[in-house]
């Protein structure tokens, strides 16, 4: 297979004209200057297809890119790494392309990731083809080592942690529970069961908790508007992409696991020390939840070093964050911000990938309204300083 070259392009700045003519003042009285792009975005890659959703940054700077397959059943790399302008296949061709192995040896349908503290990669590969059932041995917990590209970890998820209409969606990894580390795996659902799913790495022991809490749940009255049409949460006829509990952060050092529905404008979280606890009841597992307040629409989340949170904000073309005392602020602004889903931060900026996913033709009356390149964009965490002039 042969796979095709993404120039890296230079900072992009956006600036939106006004028409002249008699009109023009009133057109800038009545500007709405929340619509206006801001933020400095910086276009790492263009990928024509097919497109992207996670995405991990090793301290080293490598960067990691994964294309599920549930929505389009592609032949291209799963998983793959973004490097000199071109995707490889990673960890290797074999296990990241399509193949006849066992769907417990190869990755079929790579979605959230992350990396630990010890700069591991690890992966949920939800193991859904579209129009496919999940295979045995297909939806999984891997981690590879990119020191030597070699999987260190697959845990396959079984039932019941396994529903027949999971949707594994993101992971985080926490070394601080279990000998090995102990998964926190988003169980979204394709149906309308969602749920946290706990894996402990060393056992492969695995267990589903609030599976029925409404921290998990989608909103049943939400409302949103995207690109101008307003859309209401329907689990039999969506019109967007829907579902439970999606994004996941570690905050507070790791001792807090924040999560959202997608299908909701909350955030919440709950301790790790009751949620890596396989002595906890999903009573006291729920009783231990905290609700964090509103945090805008979000399909990904993402944590730095210093406890502020990241969220993609799918209404509003946006990236936004959230430091420790709840407060919010916008990062930046773009229409080409389209969902944006997949987030990741590393000490310098934030990356962020465009899927696009809302243009799906199973939201959109069986048309197809994605219009590819799709787009891989970083963010400084840091805006540069403002340069004043001698006289300003």
């Amino acid at each position: 297979m042969s796979w095709f070259s993404i120039p890296l392009l230079p900072m992009v700045t956006v600036l939106a004209g006004m028409a002249g003519g008699p009109v023009a003042r009133a057109q800038t009285d009545t500007a709405d200057p929340g619509t206006a792009p801001s933020g400095s975005v910086e276009v790492l890659a263009r990928m024509e297809g097919p497109g992207p959703s996670g995405i991990a940054v090793t301290p080293e700077g490598r960067i990691f890119v994964g294309f599920p397959r549930h929505a389009d059943d592609h032949a291209s790399a799963t998983l793959a790494e973004l490097k000199g302008g071109r995707l490889f296949p990673y960890p290797s061709s074999a296990m990241s392309l399509p193949s006849d192995a066992p769907p417990a040896e190869r990755l079929l349908s790579v979605h959230g990731m992350t990396v630990d503290r010890l700069g591991r990669l690890w992966v949920i590969d939800d193991g859904k083809r579209h129009g496919h059932d999940i295979p045995e041995g297909g939806a999984k917990v891997v981690g590879i080592d990119p020191k030597t590209n070699r999987v260190i970890a697959s845990v396959p998820l079984k039932a019941p942690a396994l529903r027949p209409d999971s949707h594994m969606n993101d992971l985080r990894v926490d070394l601080g529970h279990g000998a090995k580390g102990t998964a926190y795996v988003s169980d979204s659902s394709f149906g309308t069961t969602p749920a946290l799913v706990v894996v402990d790495l060393a056992s492969g022991r695995q267990r589903r908790v609030l599976a029925t809490h409404p921290s998990t749940q989608p909103d049943p009255g939400f409302l949103t508007v995207l690109e101008g049409r307003a859309l209401k949460y329907d689990p039999r006829h969506p019109t967007f992409p829907v579902g439970g509990v999606d994004g996941l952060a570690l905050g507070e050092g790791g001792r807090r696991l924040y999560y959202a529905p997608l299908s909701s404008h909350r955030l919440y979280s709950v301790p790790t020390d009751v949620l890596a606890n396989p002595a906890a009841s999903d009573a006291q597992v729920a009783a231990s939840v905290r609700d964090e307040g509103e945090k805008g629409a979000a399909d990904g989340l993402a944590e730095d070093a210093q406890g502020r949170l990241y969220t993609t904000d799918f209404e509003h073309d946006a990236i936004l964050r959230r430091a420790p005392d709840g407060t919010f602020e916008r990062l930046a602004h773009d229409a080409r911000f389209v969902w944006p889903d997949g987030i990741f931060v590393d000490a310098h900026h934030v990356y962020v990938t465009l899927g696009q996913w809302n243009r799906l033709p199973d939201f959109n009356g069986g048309q197809e309204r994605r219009k590819p390149p799709y787009l891989l964009v970083r963010i400084p965490v840091e805006p540069p300083p403002t340069v004043r002039s001698p006289t300003g």
